[in-house]
């Protein structure tokens, strides 16, 4: 449609108009263009044809008079005593006539004689041809030239005479090398075996090297043999002379589709073995226009025309079949192009067909002007309406016109104006409102003012429940929210409702009484009355029902058919905006389920943080709330936008959402050993192993005689040591703020004694342990090993995956422990703070690393671009130290440093950490404060989440009574404030 359109806009109205002034000219002129150029074309194909056919049969005629001629001198020599002398003497006799034949017959090469005694005589007049002197060398003014040859019994003897012009004698040359058989010349045989004339195919003449055609006959009773050369060149000159335009073509061919000679000339003879030559066969011309004709036309009757294309140009050809006496026919073939054949008549037309048209685009010219200044009113209102496609609705329209077709024109187009004015009106404001309660109040409101309608209720449908729902009703620009019963509507049940029946009967609008609005309407409408209703279905693209807007009018005012179409207009895109919103706000309610699922599976994977994810976010809000209430200090100006607020609420809740790559068992260690359990099992199994062998080895002693108490004496203080030896191992096991130096020692010198292993270690494992094992040679059993070692099995390789580059897309810069794992029983317990290695410390610190890999592959919208920034800085320092970017305080959003401290706080005072209790509120306000002047977490903010109170509100709504105490935030707010 839009290509029309643009199309359309090429040919002006005035052309249309036009098109009736010149209708009939056109009309005619295109009648009679069309009869004179088939009438024309006509004429001129067969003039082409008449032309081509006249050619052909004249070039017959004379080639025909040729052959003709030269049979007739042959016959007329067949009479002459030439054929009976037996002398040189007796046959110059009858040089008189030979000369008059010759002088007579221009076209005739040669006149000669063969006698069946080997007797050779010929006459040619003289040409000066290279190849002819180059044979002859003849002397000065020769005119003729006379080849004898006389046969005698010891020899034959041959001779050239040279003759002047007058027929004198110039030179009597003998040529010993001159010999010639006539007997043996294809000629002579035909002409003495077969009566009559004879006529040869073409071949090179032994004396001149020339190709031409013999004519001959038998005479004096066989005794001798008449022959006539014409040479080929001849036969060009006719057909050249007679040539139809310089660029036709023909081909003289014989009976065996030999090529005799074309317009170019003589063809080129072709070996023919045995030092003979022959003709080119018309197959050997390839692309030869004539050879095309042969193909596609080689049932052509002789004198027939045809007409045939040949590299986009239409020939004329034409066929002529040419009789020679006593030999086989000949075939001429002719071509001529259109253009030079009817080039003369072709310009004659074209001129009467150009002076034709000039004359008519004169007449249509003068039509086109007539019909502008008739259309002239419809090109300003085709201005006016290219002012309403560019939303120019400045000017009223104004036309001076006086059809009165047009001038209505002109009053629609100004009422369509303000149609889609007032029309993009209310779609702008409706696409503009983002908040979806917000548009259900101006989509009642516009679509009121729309109407003309003082009261307007606003419908949901709720698919699932079958139900139609009031969201929004106004009376008069009163807002109403008590609806009572009648705000629910079942489709399936409530027939007797107006909205509904006039949905079921798709009809747009209904009068209601006074009694039918009280029944029905008394939640909007106080004073009831009769009232016009109007119901507007809204529906998506789809045609599912969105919901039903129905507006009550004064019956006395009831709204027109006008108005109600643009109503009607007007709600599809109420209902855009409606559908539009609605899906906007499931998302966020679906985004917001899916966050909230996400949080409560981290934090279900440890019952150690089951709030963490939850109470992070409120402490956060609480913090950023307070910073855009406070009028003084730094974030005095600070301000949260809606959509801020959004992306600040999802970053919260998903600041932890790499934890759900981090094993359960390192989230949940609760002593040094634990891995996926408590290896302090395994330890006191081996002290178990131990006193036992403490008390065999006393009862061996005793059975050899040693004495009974002094060795229960020496068992009971063997078991005491261990028992006290495993008590302190199961300390150090605990974990702490600090192990000191001394108890390293102790762990050190406990872990050299030694226990007896009689089982294989490395049966019944799994692959993975086992391929650690055999990186050392298996042990021969029984062997004594340390109490608690720290072997190679322990020690588990980082992973190519579980490498961080120091040049990574994401900016971290972390130090990366050489193992993935080491859970070596000495280095556990040498553990100084906490229950966590290097490695498990690393392990539990890269869940932030996972979040921003996490959140950064989300594609979020623009307006939440910050999530990944504001979710991923809780562990940034503001003096550069943190991680896992090690980001300073400039780096940093106020939103993330705001993050940061709600983290830490939580942290200090949650009480379902595995490792410690929940600390006072006096004694965690005080860490951070040392945490401050550390510069880890932001002064401002952290004054301001004291001087708010943001800190006892949290600590109400969530810390356990004995946990709040008293907080003297004086002490902490005496230290300078820096600029944020």
């Amino acid at each position: 449609m839009r290509s029309q359109l643009q199309t359309s806009k090429h040919i002006p109205f005035h052309l249309h108009l036009s098109y009736f002034f010149v209708g009939l000219m056109l009309l005619f002129a295109a009648i009679t263009t069309w009869f004179f150029q088939n009438s024309t074309e006509k004429i001129l194909m067969l003039n082409a044809q008449n032309r081509v056919n006249n050619f052909a049969k004249v070039a017959t005629n004379h080639l025909d008079n040729l052959y003709r001629n030269a049979a007739v001198t042959a016959e007329l020599m067949a009479d002459q005593r030439i054929v009976r002398a037996t002398t040189l003497e007796q046959r110059l006799e009858s040089m008189p006539y030979l000369l008059t034949a010759l002088r007579t017959r221009p076209a005739l090469a040669a006149v000669y004689v063969g006698y069946q005694n080997g007797d050779f005589f010929l006459l040619r007049p003289w040409r000066n041809e290279p190849s002819l002197i180059q044979r002859f060398n003849p002397p000065k003014n020769t005119a003729w030239v006379v080849q004898s040859i006389e046969v005698t019994a010891a020899h034959s003897v041959g001779r050239y005479l040279f003759f002047d012009s007058q027929f004198n004698l110039i030179e009597n040359r003998i040529k010993p090398d001159y010999q010639f058989d006539p007997r043996t010349r294809s000629w002579f045989k035909a002409a003495v075996s077969t009566p009559g004339v004879q006529s040869s195919l073409p071949y090179v003449f032994y004396a001149t090297d020339k190709a031409g055609v013999t004519i001959s006959t038998a005479a004096n009773q066989q005794a001798a043999v008449v022959g006539v050369d014409v040479r080929l060149e001849t036969i060009e000159q006719v057909l050249s002379y007679y040539q139809e335009t310089p660029g036709s073509k023909f081909l003289l061919v014989t009976a065996e589709q030999g090529v005799m000679l074309t317009q170019d000339g003589l063809t080129q003879m072709k070996p023919a073995g045995q030092g003979q030559l022959r003709l080119p066969l018309l197959t050997e011309f390839n692309g030869h226009l004539l050879s095309q004709l042969k193909e596609d036309h080689l049932e052509l009757a002789s004198g027939q025309s045809t007409t045939m294309a040949v590299d986009n140009e239409n020939w004329e050809a034409s066929k002529q079949s040419i009789a020679v006496l006593g030999g086989a026919p000949l075939q001429l073939w002719l071509a001529s192009p259109h253009s030079e054949l009817l080039g003369p008549a072709i310009d004659i037309r074209n001129h009467a067909l150009l002076i034709s048209a000039l004359l008519l685009a004169f007449g249509v010219s003068l039509a086109l002007w007539l019909a502008r200044m008739a259309s002239r009113p419809l090109i300003q209102l085709n201005s006016e309406a290219q002012r309403i496609a560019r939303f120019d609705f400045s000017q009223p329209i104004q036309v001076e016109a006086r059809i009165t077709e047009i001038i209505a024109l002109a009053k629609s187009m100004d009422q369509m104006k303000g149609t889609i004015e007032d029309f993009l009106h209310l779609s702008n404001a409706l696409a503009a409102e983002t908040n979806f309660q917000r548009l259900l109040v101006l989509i009642v409101s516009e679509m009121r003012k729309a109407a003309l309608a003082p009261c307007g209720i606003l419908y949901l449908a709720e698919p699932k429940q079958g139900t139609l729902e009031v969201v929004q009703a106004q009376y008069n620009d009163q807002v109403r929210e008590a609806f009572g019963e009648l705000a629910t509507l079942k489709l399936d049940a409530d027939q007797t409702h107006p909205v509904l029946q006039l949905l079921q009967q798709q009809t747009s609008a209904m009068l209601l009484t006074r009694e039918q609005v009280q029944l029905y309407f008394n939640f909007v409408i106080a004073e009831p009355a009769a009232y016009q209703l109007v119901c507007v279905p809204l529906k998506d693209k789809t045609g599912q029902l969105l919901g039903v807007l129905a507006l009550l009018l004064n019956a006395e005012a009831a709204i027109s058919a006008k108005r109600l179409s643009f109503v009607t207009a007007l709600s599809g895109t109420a209902a855009v905006a409606l559908n539009t919103q609605r899906l906007i706000e499931e998302q966020k309610v679906l985004l917001e389920a899916f966050i909230q699922l996400l949080a409560g599976a981290i934090d279900a994977k440890s019952p150690y943080t089951g709030g963490h994810c939850q109470r992070v976010p409120e402490l956060t809000k609480m913090l950023a709330n307070a910073a855009c209430q406070t009028t003084v200090g730094p974030y005095a100006d600070f301000n949260l936008s809606e959509t801020e607020r959004e992306a600040l609420h999802i970053a919260c809740w998903l600041h932890d959402c790499g934890k759900v790559t981090t094993p359960e068992y390192v989230v949940d260690k609760a002593t040094k050993l634990e891995t996926l359990y408590d290896r302090l099992h395994e330890v006191r199994m081996r002290f178990e192993v131990l006193k036992r062998d403490a008390q065999i080895q006393a009862l061996q002693a005793q059975i050899e005689g040693a004495d009974p108490q002094q060795l229960a004496q020496q068992l009971a203080q063997a078991l005491a040591q261990l028992d006290a030896d495993f008590a302190f191992i199961a300390q150090c096991n605990q974990g702490g703020e600090f192990m000191a130096e001394d108890k390293i020692v102790r762990l050190n010198t406990i872990a050299q004694r030694q226990w007896l292993r009689t089982l294989d270690d490395r049966i019944g494992i799994s692959h993975e342990e086992k391929s650690r094992k055999e990186h050392e040679p298996a042990t021969e059993l029984p062997v004594y090993e340390s109490l608690l070692a720290d072997k190679i099995e322990h020690q588990f390789s980082r992973p190519p995956r579980e490498q961080m580059p120091a040049i990574n897309p994401w900016g971290f810069q972390l130090k990366v422990p050489e193992l993935l794992y080491n859970r070596g029983e000495i280095y556990n317990l040498s553990v100084a703070r906490g229950t966590l290695s290097e490695e498990e410390r690393y392990k539990i610190n890269e869940h932030i690393v996972q979040t921003i890999i996490m959140l950064e592959k989300l594609p979020f919208p623009r307006h939440l671009q910050q999530v990944p920034e504001i979710a991923g800085g809780h562990h940034e320092k503001m003096d550069g130290t943190g991680y896992p970017r090690k980001l300073t305080q400039q780096q940093m959003s106020p939103l993330a440093r705001m993050m940061a401290i709600a983290d830490i706080f939580e942290a200090l005072t949650a009480v379902d950490r595995p490792y410690k209790k929940g600390k006072l509120l006096s004694e965690s306000i005080r860490i951070m404060q040392s945490m401050v002047e550390n510069q880890h977490i932001d002064r401002e903010l952290f004054q301001l989440f004291l001087t708010s109170g943001v800190y006892l509100k949290y600590a109400k709504q969530f810390m356990q009574a004995e946990q709040i105490d008293a907080v003297a935030i004086e002490a902490y707010l005496s230290t300078p404030v820096s600029s944020a």
